[in-house]
Formats: C-alpha cells, sequence, structure tokens
C-alpha cells in the first residue's frame, strides 16, 4: 500500500504517517512516496522508527557507500562503518551492470527500460537502502531509492509511477472542479498586519473561538464537497464514456477511442445537458425541480429557456 505526503514540513511526515493509525491497523509493507525532497535523514530516521518505508527519487549528485572491508589484521579503534564511496550517476556508464525490463508504469506499452539494483549504505538513512538506476528510451534516466531491500526494483519503478497519478487527480481536483476555489470571509475577523504572525486564540473569547472553528469546518466541508464531485466525474468517465463523448458539445484535436475522457470532459458534458435535463423534467424529477426553482435567469442566460 503506498501512501504520499504534501506537507511542505518534512519533519511533519512521521507525525502525519502515525496520525492515518497504520502501524496498528496494517500487516503487510506500506510505503510512502515522495520526490526529491523527502530523501533526507529527517525524513527517513523518523519514518523507520514508525514503520513504513520510503520510496523516492534521488538527486543525480548523490553518492552512497559501499559495505566497508573486513582488515587482515585487526586494528585498534572503532571499525570503519562505510566502505568505498560511490558516486551514483557513474554508475550509468556500466552498462554491463543494467538488465532488460518492461516498464511498469501505467499507459506505457511496449516499453523497454534497463535498470540495475543495488544496495549501498546512505549516510542519510544510516545504513543500507536500494538503489535503482532506470534508463527510459524517452524519460532520460533516473534514480530511485528505497528503504525496504527486499522490494523488488521493478516494483520500486511501479510505485514511484503511481506518484504522478495522484499528481495529475490533485491538479484536475483544483482547476477542473475548483475545490480551493472558496471564497469565505469572516466578517468578525480581526484585520491583522502584514507579518504580524499568528493569532493566539487562547486569549480570544469563546464565541470568536467557536466563529473561527466554524469557518474552518465551512472550508474542510467545502474541500470534501470537491472531492466527492471528482469522484463522481471519474465515475462517469468510466461507466459511460460514450455517453460522455455524445454530450460532450466542445472540440478536442484527438479523441482516442477506448480511452476514459477527463474530469473536465464530464464536466463540459453535464454542463451541456443541463438546460435539457431542466426542461423535460423538472415536473418529474426532484433534483430538476429543484434546480429550476432555484435558477437565477439574470445570471445564467442559457437557463433561460429550460426555466
Amino acid at each position: 500500500m503506498a501512501a504520499t505526503c504534501a506537507r511542505t514540513d518534512l519533519r511533519g511526515v512521521t507525525s502525519f504517517v502515525r496520525a492515518l493509525g497504520l502501524t496498528e491497523r496494517c500487516y503487510w509493507p506500506y510505503y510512502l512516496v515522495g520526490d526529491l525532497s523527502y530523501a533526507t535523514k529527517p525524513v527517513i530516521g523518523p519514518l523507520r522508527a514508525a514503520g513504513p518505508h520510503l520510496v523516492s527519487a534521488v538527486r543525480s549528485n548523490a553518492v552512497a557507500y559501499l559495505a566497508p572491508e573486513e582488515p587482515a589484521v585487526r586494528r585498534r579503534g572503532r571499525p570503519r562503518k562505510y566502505g568505498r564511496k560511490v558516486a551514483l550517476k557513474s554508475l550509468f556508464a556500466e552498462l554491463d551492470g543494467f538488465v532488460t525490463a518492461q516498464s511498469p508504469v501505467y499507459g506505457e506499452r511496449d516499453v523497454t527500460i534497463l535498470m540495475r539494483v543495488l544496495d549501498l549504505h546512505w549516510k542519510p538513512a544510516g545504513g543500507l537502502v536500494r538503489f535503482v538506476l532506470v534508463i527510459h528510451p524517452t524519460r532520460g534516466r533516473r534514480i530511485f531509492l528505497c528503504t525496504d531491500t527486499t522490494l523488488d526494483g521493478i516494483e520500486v519503478v511501479r510505485i514511484y509511477g503511481v506518484r504522478f497519478k495522484i499528481e495529475v487527480t490533485f491538479k484536475h481536483v483544483v482547476h477542473s472542479v475548483g475545490a480551493w476555489c472558496y471564497h469565505f470571509r469572516m466578517a468578525g475577523m480581526k484585520p491583522l498586519k502584514r507579518r504580524s504572525g499568528n493569532q493566539y486564540m487562547h486569549k480570544e473569547t469563546e464565541h470568536y473561538r467557536q466563529a473561527v472553528r466554524r469557518k474552518l469546518g465551512a472550508y474542510h466541508c467545502f474541500l470534501q464537497m470537491g472531492v466527492i464531485v471528482q469522484g463522481l466525474l471519474q465515475m462517469l468517465a468510466i461507466l459511460y464514456p460514450d455517453m460522455v463523448w455524445r454530450r460532450f458539445g466542445s472540440w478536442l484535436r484527438t479523441i482516442r477511442p477506448g480511452v476514459a475522457p477527463s474530469e473536465q470532459v464530464v464536466a463540459l458534458a453535464l454542463r451541456e445537458g443541463l438546460p435539457g435535463f431542466i426542461a423535460g423534467f423538472r415536473e418529474t424529477n426532484p433534483l430538476a425541480k429543484i434546480i429550476s426553482e432555484n435558477l437565477d435567469v439574470d445570471r445564467a442566460e442559457g437557463f433561460r429557456l429550460a426555466s
């Protein structure tokens, strides 16, 4: 199972994972998928203590270390913890160590990649981690990291590829659904000067604190409704793609058969068919009746005939 964290405070990742309660409920390995900024000591150390593993990309200038060689004669002092330094980027020159594999990334068919898996010591992790070097025919060279040294290299690539799906989903919920386009204002909010810092809510009255809680609750409800709307758009795109394309009243340069439409296409198709739905079913359908009774025709010229 994979999870992602969008918090900008990297030290808050551990708190986020613990708040999910996965350690007590899960009986199989689960992975936190992050970008380059998550492959750091403040993230990996607490994550290992909390239970999950990390899958992330690694910068091209990163270095790792081989296991230390046992000396022929034991010397005084602390044993060496790291062996010879290895620049990960230099390993791409040794093509003999790579093997061919089919790309596990979704949407890629008949794409062959070169892959190399190495278990090396890494100082930010304080121990052994798994590095996966990939040479893609069109995407170039990438280095991935996984703190689970038992996971296959092809699975590391597949899990990291899921992260792009999450990013695209987040982009659609922002731009197509508008879940972050709330404009709620709290009339009783005290004006704050720029860079004045946080408000000390414990110094305010109970009425003021309750009003702030109510406003935060409105934000949360709006975001949750946006996510529900996005799920409904995706469901319509998967179950009724032909009907969506027939109702789609705009133009696209390429419509690929067999590929489900995006959330934006479904939203445009629903908007195109809404006037006809209201005009034809406002006497029999409760939803059409509610919309027609509360419709402001002065602000929606396209619905005047439907009303």
